[in-house]
This record gives C-alpha cells, sequence and structure tokens, in this order.
C-alpha cells in the first residue's frame, strides 16, 4: 500500500526529472558521436578551471558567512522561547519571496545609486557611490542572505536535541558560559552544523539567478557558463558541465553522509 500511494510522485519524478537529467548525461558523450573527449579537454581547458575555482571560492564563503551569522541566530531560537516565533518568521521570511524578487531588492540596494550608497553619502562616510553592484561581494552577500535559513534550520534541530542537564552540569562543576559552549554545545551540535553547511555549500554550487543578476561578468560560476553554452548551442559542452557539477555535488554528498551524526541530523529534520 505504501508503495502504491507513492507511485504517482515516482512516475512523475522518473518522467520529468530523472529521465531529462539521464539524457543530459548520455549528451555529454554521444554529441555528436560516441565520445569521451568533452571529458578529456577539460584538464586543459583554461576558462573551465577558472570557472570551476571561482565556483568553489564563492560556495566557500558563502558557507562560512551563514555559519558565522547563522549559528547565534539558531542559538537564539532554541534559548528564547518567548521570542521564537518572531526569530522564525523571519527565518522563514526569505521563503515567501522567490530567488527573482530578492535578487532583484539586492540589486536596487547595492547599487550605484542604492540605498546602501545613498545612506553612506546622506551620513558623510563616503564622496562618491562605491562599486559593489556587479563584483564578487555583491554574490556572495545575496547569495548568504538566500541561503541563510538551510543553515540556521539544521543546526537550530541540533542545539534542540541537547540535554539541557548537561549545561547544568557543566555550570554547577564551575565551568564558565564560554568554556560550556566550546565544550558541551559546540560539540554536540557539530552533526547539525555540518548537515548545514553541507545543504549551504551543494546549493551555491549550482547557484544560477543570484549571480546572474548581481555577479560580475568576469567572475561567473559553472551554472552561469552552462547557460552561455546553451545560449550558443553548444548543448556537448554544456551536458558536460551539468554532468561535472552533478558529479561534484553527489561526492559532496557522499563524504558528509560519512561524518558521523550527519545522517541522523537530516533524518530528525525529516520528521
Amino acid at each position: 500500500m505504501p508503495y502504491l500511494l507513492a507511485a504517482p510522485l515516482i512516475l512523475f519524478m522518473l518522467a520529468f526529472y530523472a529521465m531529462p537529467v539521464v539524457a543530459m548525461l548520455m549528451r555529454s558523450v554521444s554529441d555528436p558521436t560516441w565520445t569521451v573527449a568533452n571529458y578529456a579537454t577539460l584538464p586543459d581547458d583554461a576558462v573551465f578551471l577558472k570557472t570551476f575555482a571561482n565556483t568553489f571560492y564563492t560556495s566557500l564563503i558563502v558557507t562560512l558567512v551563514s555559519l558565522l551569522l547563522g549559528y547565534p541566530v539558531a542559538m537564539a531560537l532554541v534559548r528564547a522561547p518567548r521570542w521564537a516565533p518572531i526569530i522564525l518568521v523571519l527565518i522563514m521570511l526569505p521563503f515567501w519571496t522567490s530567488v527573482l524578487v530578492r535578487s532583484y531588492a539586492w540589486m536596487v540596494l547595492l547599487g550605484r545609486h542604492g540605498l546602501f550608497n545613498e545612506a553612506l553619502i546622506a551620513a558623510g562616510m563616503i564622496d562618491r557611490p562605491l562599486r559593489i553592484l556587479n563584483t564578487p561581494l555583491a554574490t556572495q552577500i545575496a547569495m548568504s542572505h538566500i541561503l541563510l535559513p538551510y543553515m540556521i534550520l539544521p543546526i537550530a534541530n541540533a542545539l534542540r536535541q541537547i540535554d539541557p542537564s548537561l549545561l547544568r552540569a557543566a555550570s554547577g562543576l564551575g565551568s564558565p558560559p564560554w568554556r560550556t559552549f566550546l565544550q558541551v554545545t559546540l560539540p554536540l551540535s557539530m552533526p547539525g552544523v555540518a548537515a548545514g553547511v553541507l545543504l549551504v555549500f551543494v546549493l551555491a554550487l549550482g547557484f544560477y539567478i543570484t549571480p546572474a543578476m548581481v555577479g560580475g561578468p568576469r567572475e561567473i560560476t559553472i551554472s552561469m557558463l552552462i547557460a552561455q553554452r546553451v545560449d550558443q548551442l553548444d548543448w556537448a559542452y554544456a551536458a558536460t558541465l551539468s554532468a561535472v557539477l552533478l558529479a561534484t555535488a553527489l561526492a559532496i554528498i557522499g563524504a558528509f553522509y560519512r561524518l558521523p551524526g550527519v545522517g541522523n541530523a537530516f533524518r530528525m529534520n525529516a520528521r
């Protein structure tokens, strides 16, 4: 009975997701003829290597920023029950707006005549507008804002699983708050941290809309390079890049799932 109930969804995913992905992977080795030459040329492709490195660097920065900002928010969500509903609404608020609208909002904020530059000029801190939009910094800021909830929720879930009596015991034994955090809270929350890092990093690898809108034309990501190749009707190269990106994401997911407690963190989130 469970399989029969899930059959419509399984058929839908096979028809509209699995089959297109397989067709894309096949095109990377069958267009125009059956060959692996498309993959063999990648190690010597300077554009691919630079784009791949830039994608990893951007994803790493976004993940670190999301972790630094998300961990304190997750602790506030768990430790402040009175403010938890308001904090949760603020966390979930970005999900109520599309990524496209949020990217446009960051364009308005970070433009040469945007709110950020106008505020700095009005405060007398700068004489002329700063160039923030269409830079790697703009991409990192916008992506961190969009992906921040994916970091906060797994960490909050892990913090919620910590037995409060452990913290009281550490405090009763004379441990100051900062030592209790370093030796009790932080180690026990690492599965949630790893789960959040995995989610944010993998999602950042394949981001397209935000880097294309607020990023610069020189610092492109793999998703932007794939879109350019599709516009040029170079389907074989685009399929090859897509396959490499998919394989990289799957390899990272497999590596993280081997870390202690990460799989349990995802299963607890599913509940």
